[in-house]
C-alpha cells in the first residue's frame, strides 16, 4: 500500500523508526516476534524515506517553476527544504476539525497500518488507548460485515476492552482486507495463492496467540461476535448477562445489601459498607469439527461467510445443553447444576406433584428485588402441563401460559430449553428439577474472543484413503456460572419409593 504521509509526518515517523531499531539493536538476544518487527521496520524506513524524498524533489520543483522568469534569464537556485516543513498545506499541526484531511484523520485511514504508532516511549494505557481508535475505525470498514455485525463489535470493544487494548489488538490483527483474504484462501485449501502481504497479517496475527497451529477467525466472522449480532438460539443467552474475558479467568465483583440507617444531625456515620465478593468464571475450551465435501465447497459461492455461519451455529448449539447442565468441570457451569443443593431450591407444595400452587410458589418465593427482572426456564412439556392445571375455568386460569406470542407465565417471559427435564416419573426415586424461575442476569456467560480454526485438506476413511472431504477443525473457549444464588428458585419435584 503506497506510504500517505505529508512530509512532517514522514520526518517523525523516520525519528521514530531510527529509535526504536536502535532500542532493538541494543538489546542482547532478539525473540523471533523482535527479529520480525526488526525487518519490517527495516522495510518501512526504506519506503517511507523513499517518499520524503519524492515530496522534497516534487516541492522543489514546484519552486522552481514558480520562481522562474516567464522569459528568458537566469533560473534561481532551488532551496532545500528543512525537517518539519509543511509541503502542498498538509502540515502535520493542521486543525483536524478545520481540515479534516490533516493528521488526525489521515493517521486512521488504514487502521491496520501500527507501523505508525509509537510504543517505545508511550505508557501502556496512552498505546491501549490508540489502539481502541483505531480498532474503533477498523470496524467501520470491515469487509465482509453488515450493520449488526459492526454495532456488535463495536459494543464488544468498548465495554470489554481492558486498559491495554487486548480485544483492540486482536480485531486489528485479524479484521484487515489483508488478513480476511489469506484467511478465506486458506479456508477453502488455497494455501498456495496466499500472497507475501497476506502472510505477514497470518503471522502478525498469530503472533497474539499461544495456540500450536491454526489460523484466528477473522474478527467479523468470529462466532461470539455473530451471535451478539444476529441474536442467540439458546434462549439462555438471550437474558443471561453476557460479558468478554480477555484472559483463563473472568473476575467480577458483587455486593451485598448496603446497610442504611436513621442518622441524628452531627451523628458520626455508621460502616455501612457492603460486603463485597469477587465472583469469578473459568473458560473452558471447546472443540468441534466442519466436514465438507470438495464439491460442496466449489460450488459455494462464499466458503469463507459458509464456515463462519456454521461455526456459529454449532457454537450455539454446543452451549445450549452446558447452560442448563454443564458440570463446571472442563465445561461451563449450567444454571441447575449452580443451584442444586443450595437454599434456591425449593419442594413442591405436595410431594411427588407438580401442581398450579407450585408456581404461584416460585413466584412467591423470589425475593422482589429479582422480580422485576424474572424469567422462567423449563422444557415445552413442563409448559404444556401447566396449560393443562385448570381445563375448567376456574381459578388457576388467572394467570396462564398464552399462545406464544410472547410467551408468559404470571407476566414474565418464559423461556425453552430442550436439556431441562422433560417431566418426571412418580415411581422412580430421584431429583427432578424442571424449572428455574429468577433474574438470569446472575447467570454470567463469559466468552473469550478468538476462535482458532485448523483446515484439514482431506479427510481419509479406515483404509486411510482420501474420502472426498475436506474439514475444518475449530476450539475456543468459553465459561458462565451463577454468581448470586439469591436471585433464583428451582422447583425439585424429587421423588422416592
Amino acid at each position: 500500500m503506497p506510504v500517505q504521509l505529508s512530509h512532517p509526518q514522514a520526518v517523525i515517523r523516520l525519528q521514530d523508526i531510527t529509535a526504536e531499531l536502535e532500542r532493538l539493536e541494543g538489546l542482547e538476544t532478539l525473540t523471533a516476534e523482535d527479529e520480525q518487527s526488526f525487518d519490517e521496520l527495516t522495510r518501512e524506513f526504506a519506503e517511507v524515506d523513499s517518499h520524503r524524498r519524492q515530496l522534497e524533489r516534487t516541492a522543489a520543483l514546484e519552486r522552481i517553476r514558480g520562481a522562474a522568469p516567464s522569459g528568458g534569464g537566469r533560473r534561481p537556485a532551488a532551496t532545500a527544504i528543512q525537517p518539519g516543513t509543511s509541503i502542498g498545506g498538509n502540515g502535520y499541526d493542521s486543525d483536524p476539525i478545520l481540515n479534516p484531511d490533516s493528521v488526525e484523520d489521515r493517521r486512521f485511514r488504514n487502521p491496520w497500518d501500527l507501523g505508525e504508532m509509537r510504543t517505545f516511549d508511550r505508557s501502556p494505557e496512552q498505546v491501549g488507548q490508540e489502539l481502541k481508535a483505531r480498532a474503533l475505525c477498523a470496524v467501520e470498514k470491515l469487509n465482509g460485515a453488515n450493520d449488526r455485525i459492526r454495532t456488535a463489535a463495536t459494543d464488544i470493544i468498548e465495554r470489554w476492552d481492558d486498559k491495554r487494548g487486548t480485544i483492540s489488538r486482536l480485531c486489528l490483527a485479524t479484521s484487515s482486507p489483508e488478513y480476511l483474504r489469506a484467511w478465506s484462501k486458506l479456508a477453502a485449501g488455497k494455501s498456495h495463492m496466499v500472497s507475501p502481504e497476506e502472510q505477514r497479517a497470518l503471522e502478525r496475527a498469530m503472533s497474539l496467540t499461544d495456540s500450536q497451529g491454526g489460523y484466528l477467525v477473522p474478527f467479523q466472522l468470529d462466532p461470539t461476535v455473530i451471535i451478539t449480532s444476529n441474536g442467540s438460539r439458546n434462549q439462555i443467552r438471550q437474558v443471561a448477562r453476557q460479558v468478554v474475558a480477555t484472559g483463563d479467568v473472568w473476575n467480577g465483583v458483587s455486593a451485598g445489601a448496603v446497610s442504611w440507617r436513621w442518622a441524628a444531625e452531627g451523628s458520626e456515620a455508621g460502616d455501612n459498607a457492603p460486603a463485597f465478593d469477587q465472583p469469578t468464571v473459568p473458560v473452558h475450551k471447546a472443540d468441534g469439527f466442519v466436514p465438507i465435501s470438495v464439491e460442496a465447497m466449489s460450488d459455494a459461492e462464499n466458503a469463507t461467510m459458509e464456515v463462519g455461519r456454521l461455526l456459529a451455529f454449532g457454537k450455539d448449539t454446543l452451549e445450549a445443553a452446558a447452560f442448563v447442565s454443564g458440570t463446571g468441570s472442563g465445561q461451563p457451569t449450567g444454571i441447575v447444576t449452580a443451584l442444586a443443593g443450595t437454599a434456591s431450591e425449593i419442594d413442591p407444595a405436595t410431594a411427588e406433584t407438580f401442581s398450579s400452587a407450585d408456581v404461584y410458589a416460585m413466584d412467591g418465593a423470589l425475593p422482589a428485588r429479582y422480580r422485576a427482572n424474572a424469567a422462567w426456564l423449563a422444557n415445552r412439556n413442563i409448559y404444556n402441563l401447566v396449560r393443562q392445571f385448570d381445563t375448567n375455568g376456574g381459578a388457576d386460569l388467572w394467570e396462564r401460559i398464552g399462545a406464544d406470542v410472547p410467551p408468559q407465565l404470571l407476566g414474565r417471559p418464559a423461556l425453552e430449553a430442550e436439556d431441562m427435564a422433560s417431566g418426571f416419573d412418580p415411581g422412580a426415586a430421584g431429583d427432578n428439577r424442571i424449572a428455574v424461575y429468577g433474574d438470569f442476569e446472575n447467570y454470567v456467560i463469559a466468552d473469550r474472543i478468538g476462535m482458532t480454526v485448523e483446515f484439514i485438506p482431506h479427510l481419509v476413511g479406515a483404509n486411510r484413503r482420501p474420502t472426498g472431504q475436506r474439514g475444518w477443525y475449530a476450539w475456543y473457549r468459553v465459561g458462565a456460572n451463577s454468581v448470586n444464588d439469591a436471585a433464583f428458585r428451582m422447583l425439585n419435584v424429587a421423588t422416592a419409593v
